[in-house]
């Protein structure tokens, strides 16, 4: 009892005498196995709207590029269309780098407060730009919230929900990105023909932070920021409006549970500063090795090819003959924003592995495919179609090629890859998703930055074959490296990379969970035969 009560002293709670002696902590988090209430999924929903801010400027800017014309003074040349769109991917990594720096410090609602604020301020320069410069200005503000915005959501929301739906809820704020991207693709086809419709185009990006701006307020800070920062009773009703149906009892042993490694995690970090928190993720083997599978599957994601996809779709079909490109990437955007939904099903039944298992190698054969369709399309070496070309079956071909490779991303690491901030430690957890967004926006400026470019001096058909290659190395390095956690609690996921990458650790737990479960099921069973 020696644990329980000074615990008791921490928590404040009342019920000393009826915590239960046991070997483990898991006896400390059976509200886990309880039925979850409604309240976790609308906060999730409602953070999720962060994803938006992502995930309509990624799709936006594929229009704007087609659409933007004169309107800054003069046609702009690739390397200026590069530009406009990878600054924002540059400046989004370092608006990672504010919001996972901060966290800790001031919680998680505040970094998006914040990537709100900035992403609006962006969003009205864009609109109101007439130049290269002030464009090239509102694109980076925009990057700054959209960085700390795709860090701390998944972050926040990860802390928030209840082990078995964890997966679901972080996966709302990926199809919130997809549906960002989807709509975007629809105002872009809405004011194609509008005279500088562009400007309607960037400008309606400040909508969905408006909308998150006004919601957060309902929302609660995430229990295990409340804990540690000695706001026990905060922590207690929000943990029983996440679990309604839980005991008291239930609820001041999970309070218990989350305060045990939240004090290990302050007894690490006590004193030290962010600079020494950052290095732990680097000297410690297991977070280390945490950090190698999450930012690791997170460049895959990105290098893969995707993220060219959706800035210069428009681009890309247009070079291929499409007459109404944008209208034809809304193709794309569809079967991205879908398959997210069957990925945010799948999730937690199939589990993160299995998953990207059977979905990675299909990604590297449709671009292979699409690397041979382009071969018989007659390009010239500044990416215009031959004069008198038209469009035939290979400019199909990559239609449907990209459409399959979209729906097997989608459905796989496109979401899965936001998933791995579990992977890591509440100590360095804000740090360690720091990194995963950094390594995510930092592989997005190579690709940005880049594409445009190496289609020219590679050629097409060049191009897509390098982003085949990743993704297919990028399955071997799954196999190898990435556990399946599903259904873990977050605290629990801690000693899967104690084990080296945990792989084999993980099926174990796995199955102890299981036998967990079914023990479980058998002694309510005997509880009520007996009554």
């Amino acid at each position: 009892m020696g644990i329980a009560k000074s615990l008791d002293e921490k928590t404040g709670t009342d019920h000393v005498e009826n915590v239960i002696d046991s070997p483990t902590l898991d006896s400390l988090d059976t509200i886990e196995q309880t039925k979850a209430g409604k309240f976790s999924w609308l906060v999730s929903i409602t953070a999720a709207i962060g994803g938006m801010l992502f995930g309509y400027d990624t799709g936006i800017i594929s229009a704007v590029l087609v659409y933007i014309g004169k309107d800054l003074g003069h046609t702009l040349s690739s390397n200026e269309k590069e530009l406009i769109t990878s600054i924002t991917s540059g400046a989004a990594f370092f608006g990672a780098i504010f919001a996972g720096t901060t966290a800790d410090r001031f919680g998680r609602k505040s970094a998006i407060y914040v990537g709100c604020i900035l992403f609006i301020v962006g969003a009205i320069l864009q609109a109101a730009s007439f130049g290269l410069a002030l464009m090239t200005v509102g694109r980076l503000i925009v990057g700054f919230g959209v960085g700390s915005a795709a860090m701390i959501v998944p972050l926040y929301i990860a802390e928030v929900s209840p082990a078995k739906y964890r997966g679901r809820m972080i996966g709302l704020d990926n199809m919130s990105i997809t549906g960002g991207q989807l709509v975007s693709y629809g105002v872009g086809a809405a004011f194609a023909h509008v005279h500088s419709g562009w400007r309607y185009m960037v400008g309606g990006g400040a909508i969905p932070a408006i909308i998150l701006c006004c919601l957060l307020p309902f929302c609660p800070e995430s229990p295990r920021q409340l804990i540690y920062h000695g706001k026990f009773e905060e922590a207690r009703k929000v943990i029983r409006c996440v679990f309604p149906n839980g005991t008291d009892l239930q609820v001041d042993q999970k309070i218990q549970h989350i305060t045990i490694h939240v004090q290990e995690s302050k007894d690490m970090t006590a004193g030290k500063s962010n600079w020494w928190v950052l290095k732990q993720l680097y000297v410690i083997p297991a977070n280390f090795r945490a950090l190698v599978a999450a930012c690791g599957l997170m460049a895959i994601s990105q290098l893969g090819g995707f993220n060219s996809l959706m800035y210069y779709s428009s681009t890309l079909f247009h070079l291929v003959g499409f007459s109404n490109p944008v209208a034809v990437g809304t193709v794309i955007a569809g079967t991205n924003f879908f398959f997210t939904w069957v990925n945010l099903m799948l999730v937690d039944r199939i589990g993160r592995r299995r998953i990207l298992l059977c979905t990675m190698q299909f990604m590297g054969l449709f671009l292979i495919v699409a690397a041979i369709a382009f071969h018989w399309i007659p390009i010239n070496h500044d990416l215009s179609l031959v004069e008198g070309a038209k469009v035939g079956s290979p400019a199909i071909i990559v239609l449907v090629s990209m459409v399959c490779y979209v729906g097997f991303y989608s459905s796989g690491m496109g979401n899965t890859a936001w998933l791995s901030s579990e992977f890591f430690p509440m100590e360095v957890r804000a740090m360690g998703t720091m990194m995963l967004t950094m390594t995510c926006w930092g592989s997005n400026v190579i690709v940005a930055s880049t594409f445009l470019t190496q289609m020219e001096n590679t050629t097409p058909s060049g191009a897509f074959g390098f982003y085949a290659s990743i993704c297919i190395l990028g399955w071997v390095a799954v196999y190898f490296c990435y556990p399946e956690v599903k259904g873990m609690t977050l605290e629990d996921i801690r000693e899967v990379f104690s084990h080296g990458f945990g792989v084999q650790r993980a099926r174990e737990i796995q199955k102890e969970m299981k036998l967990r479960a079914v023990q479980g099921q058998d002694s309510e069973y005997r509880e009520k035969a007996s009554v």
